[in-house]
């Protein structure tokens, strides 16, 4: 390694310290929570700004496999920022419980180091490497409560699942890098673009590759039907967890999506158009239709996340449908759900300090009389996730469905199943605002304290998801960008 590529991993390394020194606060001082919430941090704070020194200009390390372009300086930057919004929510949950904050914000910043080698990795192996990385941390996190039998239960079948399609996705990798010769992504592309050229026919071998990928990068992001792990791992994890899991993974996953479809298998696009067609009507489709007889609001909204993978597809399908707009919706509204997400789980959490609160609709009822402003912050939130305006979730939808009408075909009737399926979404979330607002509490407990971590996040979540909205500008240019690097 030499210093040239070190200054490039400059980030990365900083998130690895960043997990050390957290490591060796707690080891020095044990218990202090606020010493390892402000270490953490302090941490993605100095790894924040490396990554937008270094993300200046473009760069590569390990001779091509680690790129350092517009994209990944854009993911990087909204790993960071979901990994730090949800140290801040966690403490005002996990500490009630007596669940230990450093083991979790170490877990947490591993994971985003696997989420920022996703982002940067124009290598094969260095893709799968990074997508492990991401993973592994996650499985942990789900079964964080050890002593909670939902919580364990949930961290099984991620376990179980996520192991049977990380090998089926090795074996679809090992199919592509037979038929191409390479690992490189740049590579793959070529030897793909050659076959194209050549009007070669599909062969048996490079479909099969094709399909392994599909099925393994599909049930990273929870579309349907690999979705059956998502409710039980989202309802059992302790509820800052389970933000954290409806977004990171799913973004990193998309990043995932984005240099192994986009960029070596965008070649053939015409080829896996059509699979992306059906992932995304029938992800939308059952994720709120079944999130419509949900009465554990965490159960909902882990339904909901799925819905949310569906409107995401058809950003893809939208490009490889000839839109490079529908990359640039797919970023868009990879940004703006993790904010509007976050947020939601995050006043769940605060609703759950007290031991033994569910997350069932009744523990809402009545929040706008008892704490007004979580539940207004509430209702922001969830207005955005339905898409209305002038929120971040309305804009990000229009821009997807935008991309998609202007790719034509059946990729606009996905655009047209996406207003529908929105449409009905409102039913589920509204349903909350009704509980919050229109029923009497379901006891006369008093209003909870909650931390200023918490309400200093809740304040960053709440402002993005506005000037999202108001404002998209604010974040397009940088969009437009970063879906350059990868479809140029």
């Amino acid at each position: 390694m030499t210093f040239a590529d070190l200054t490039v991993i400059a980030p990365l390394v900083a998130a690895v310290l960043t997990a050390a020194a957290v490591l060796f606060v707690d080891l020095a001082w044990p218990g202090r929570s606020a010493l390892a919430t402000g270490t953490t941090l302090a941490g993605l704070a100095v790894t924040g700004a490396l990554t937008l020194l270094v993300g200046g200009t473009e760069a590569t390390a390990f001779g091509g496999a680690y790129t350092v372009d517009a994209l990944t300086t854009f993911l990087d930057v909204l790993f960071i920022a979901i990994v730090a919004l949800s140290i801040m929510f966690a403490p005002d949950y996990l500490l009630p419980r007596s669940l230990p904050i450093a083991e979790f914000a170490i877990v947490l910043l591993f994971a985003m180091c696997g989420a920022m080698i996703l982002a940067a990795s124009t290598d094969l192996l260095l893709l799968f490497l990074g997508l492990e990385l991401m993973v592994l941390p996650g499985y942990m996190l789900a079964g964080y409560h050890k002593t909670d039998g939902y919580s364990t239960e949930g961290a099984i079948k991620y376990f179980l699942l996520g192991s049977f399609s990380s090998a089926i996705f090795l074996f679809g990798l090992a199919f592509v890098w037979g038929l191409a010769g390479t690992t490189s992504v740049s590579g793959v592309a070529e030897a793909l673009t050659a076959i194209v050229a050549g009007d070669a026919p599909l062969s048996a071998g490079l479909a099969m590759g094709l399909a392994f990928l599909t099925t393994g990068v599909a049930f990273k992001i929870a579309a349907v039907p690999f979705h059956y792990w998502t409710p039980d791992a989202y309802q059992g994890a302790p509820t800052p967890i389970t933000g954290y899991l409806s977004v990171g993974p799913k973004v990193g996953a998309f990043a995932l999506i984005l240099r192994l479809f986009v960029e070596a298998l965008g070649p053939m696009k015409e080829q896996w158009l059509p699979v992306v067609i059906v992932l995304a009507a029938a992800t939308m489709t059952l994720g709120n239709l079944v999130a419509l007889t949900q009465d554990n609001v965490k159960r909902m909204l882990a339904y909901s996340s799925v819905a949310h993978t569906g409107y995401m597809l058809v950003g893809l399908a939208a490009y490889a449908g000839g839109q490079q707009r529908g990359l640039e919706g797919l970023l868009f509204y990879g940004a703006a759900y993790s904010f509007m997400n976050l947020g939601a789980f995050a006043v769940i959490a605060a609703l759950q300090k007290r031991a033994g609160v569910t997350s069932g609709l009744a523990t809402f009822a009545g929040l706008g009389r008892r704490e007004p402003i979580l539940g207004i912050l509430m209702t922001l939130f969830l207005l955005s996730l339905t898409g209305i305006p002038p929120t971040a979730g309305f804009f990000a939808k229009a821009v997807v469905i935008l991309a998609a009408v202007q790719a034509g075909g059946w990729v606009a009737f996905l655009a047209v199943l996406m207003v529908l399926n929105a449409a009905a979404a409102a039913f589920y979330y509204l349903r909350v605002v009704v509980y919050m607002f229109m029923r009497d509490p379901a006891s006369d407990a008093p209003a909870l304290r909650h931390g200023r971590l918490l309400w200093s996040g809740l304040a960053a979540a709440t402002v993005l998801t506005i000037l999202f909205g108001l404002f998209p500008g604010l974040i397009l240019g940088v969009i437009e960008q970063a879906a350059q690097a990868i479809a140029g």
